[in-house]
């Protein structure tokens, strides 16, 4: 990651929007030159239920993006939340095609029809608060691991698609009137708050702007969150204010690593952590190795290896 600019940060946007959209295959390219003609790195996905993605980029260019989006009608109501970067945190832009723009695998939820209630920031902490809610984390075990809120359920999934069968098996334990869901940044709860209403469950609720909006508007001597959030791109984590966190990638298992973490015998840069070194083969941890021998080349030669670690 060796672009710069010339003292300034990237501007990093996190966007998504639930729109009925009749040909995500026609939009997929414009889109993408749209990206590249302001050199602006990230992914998107598009799909028939709307977009989904971060990208980042030089100030300017992203907010010319942004109303770049815009002028498609289908996303003319397009909103994102805004951090920053000191080091671009994407290598490439990709615009894919998908199914679904956040996946949970389940036929009929549509956010558009049926979705919880939106909390404000300022307002999240009274809901959670109270003892009548019950507060669930939507996120994966590997992000919840390095950050949540004050007593809130961690369903260990691996991923989003596992939620439903969580919920499944776990309906007779969501036992208060209030369910308080939420996510990253808001898109996974739309869809997780449509599914819980599906269910039968009443009063669902998710936090407005995920924990995006909340670290960057609550102040942290009021806050309720504890560790950071992680993010899916080369920043790893950010904490209160938005600011990078201290987390690497392990490029073995690509799990968060705290600087403790980084301490620990089984860290090894670029090859293996203490949550994978017993769980990966001779043969991989090789082949880790010699492309990490790869990247410090790159490196040396103040070259970008594409597909770099964080690890």
């Amino acid at each position: 990651m060796n672009q710069t600019t010339d003292n300034k940060d990237f501007l990093v946007a996190a966007l998504y929007r639930f729109t009925p959209v009749e040909n995500p295959e026609a939009l997929q390219e414009p889109i993408k030159q749209l990206c590249d003609r302001l050199r602006v790195k990230g992914s998107l996905l598009l799909a028939t239920e709307g977009i989904n993605g971060t990208i980042a980029g030089v100030e300017q260019d992203i907010r010319e993006c942004l109303q770049g989006l815009k002028q498609f009608p289908e996303f003319a109501e397009l909103e994102h939340k805004e951090s920053f970067a000191t080091e671009m945190p994407f290598y490439r832009m990709k615009v894919r095609l998908k199914k679904e723009i956040v996946t949970m695998g389940v036929e009929g939820i549509d956010p558009l029809e049926s979705v919880g209630t939106y909390v404000p920031p300022q307002d999240w902490n009274d809901l959670i608060s109270d003892p009548d809610t019950i507060v669930i984390d939507t996120r994966n075990d590997y992000e919840v691991a390095i950050g949540t809120f004050d007593g809130a359920i961690d369903p260990k999934t691996k991923s989003f698609r596992d939620f439903p069968a969580w919920v499944e098996a776990n309906k007779r334990s969501i036992d208060k009137p209030k369910v308080a869901m939420f996510c990253t940044g808001g898109i996974r709860c739309e869809k997780a708050t449509a599914f819980m209403k599906q269910q039968g469950f009443d009063e669902v609720y998710h936090l407005q702007g995920g924990i995006l909006k909340y670290l960057e508007e609550v102040p942290q001597d009021q806050s309720l969150w504890h560790g950071d959030c992680f993010v899916f791109d080369q920043r790893v984590s950010v904490q209160h204010g938005l600011v990078e966190g201290p987390h690497v990638l392990c490029f073995g298992c690509r799990m968060p690593l705290s600087e403790a973490d980084l301490e620990r015998s089984e860290y090894r840069a670029g090859v293996h952590c203490h949550h994978c070194r017993d769980s990966r083969t001779a043969s991989e941890h090789k082949r880790a190795e010699e492309r990490h021998k790869q990247v410090l080349l790159a490196q040396m030669r103040n070259e970008q290896h594409i597909g770099d670690n964080v690890g």
